[in-house]
């Protein structure tokens, strides 16, 4: 039971990394929808509201439903992984970026389910990066950590959890 409470706890945060997204968003409708954009730093950083019905880089624009059944499976496997993962400090990083990747999951699942888009509103303009949100920020730091674990830090066989086909590790 103990534990198992080790694996609970941390799940909290989900809910709140998810909030926050959600109450950024928020903020972005109720102050960018329909204004000009707002630079935060001049020729780098702005805000800048955007309706997004698509996935990353605006792919599969209107499929809502396919990303809608994605995006719910691809958190539900990440679930069962995250409570499968090995006990102990050397996989708290992974546990870590599991429940980064899983609160971004949700926070855009929860605007194409309650919207049938997902708002963006961060735009990096040097580069002219597509215009991302809170949400994707978790995604993509925790997809980076992720990789980083399973190229350089793991062996192949501390990661036999991961491609194991069965529900729960005695």
């Amino acid at each position: 039971m103990k534990k198992m409470q080790k694996k609970i706890y941390p799940l909290l945060s989900v809910p709140v990394l998810t909030l926050l997204d959600q109450l950024t968003k928020a903020a972005a409708q109720s102050r960018l929808k329909g204004q000009a954009d707002y630079p935060l730093f001049a020729g780098i950083l702005e805000f800048s509201y955007l309706e997004n019905t698509g996935a990353a880089f605006s792919s599969f624009l209107g499929k809502q439903g396919f990303l809608i059944t994605l995006t719910s499976l691809v958190m539900l496997f990440l679930l069962i992984k995250y409570v499968q993962s090995p006990e102990g400090k050397r996989y708290l990083p992974m546990r870590l970026s599991l429940l980064l990747i899983i609160s971004g999951g949700i926070g855009n699942l929860i605007d194409r389910i309650a919207n049938g888009y997902v708002v963006d509103f961060i735009y990096f303009v040097p580069i002219d990066f597509p215009k991302f949100n809170v949400a994707d920020c978790y995604v993509t730091v925790g997809m980076a950590v992720l990789c980083f674990l399973c190229f350089f830090y793991y062996k192949d066989d501390e990661l036999d959890f991961l491609f194991s086909l069965k529900h729960w590790r005695k």
